[in-house]
């Protein structure tokens, strides 16, 4: 009798890609059954040659590898993360959605119902939301991503 193929799980994050909460429902999930993890970051708009984003992917695919059990795989998409996640979606054959975004209070991605719009593609998506900090930082601007 043949195992079930692996499960396909994107992760899409950025400035929250390895953040403890993440790194844990990454271990969660990865203990519930065979999968295989995507991480996907957007590229950030003002970054067109993709050195943040793939400085994110450099610093957080060593941790969510530990946290996954595994090689994590890492991909830079589209710097909308909604059209990001359509485009893996189709060309990765995922089976499930991991979206980790950064506190409502600052988090585009939560302002514009990114979770919400990911339904669409008929896949569970589990939103892991960073916590906030207590402290504040001078001179910080909003961030665009996550």
């Amino acid at each position: 009798m043949a195992s079930p193929a692996p499960v396909r799980v994107l992760i899409v994050a950025h400035r929250t890609a390895a953040t403890p909460l993440l790194l844990n429902a990454v271990r969660a999930r990865a203990t519930r059954s065979a999968c295989m993890f995507t991480l996907l970051v957007p590229r950030t708009y003002w970054d067109p040659d993709t050195d943040e984003t793939s400085a994110t992917l450099e610093l957080a695919i060593p941790l969510l590898d530990e946290a996954a059990g595994g090689h994590v795989e890492g991909l830079i998409g589209d710097s909308d993360p909604f059209i990001a996640v359509r485009d893996a979606v189709t060309r990765l054959s995922i089976d499930e959605i991991i979206v980790s975004t950064l506190p409502a209070r600052v988090s585009h991605w939560l302002r514009r119902d990114l979770p919400r719009r990911l339904q669409q593609f008929g896949l569970p998506v589990t939103v892991v939301t960073a916590q906030q900090s207590e402290r504040v930082i001078s001179g910080a601007g909003p961030s665009a991503a996550g």
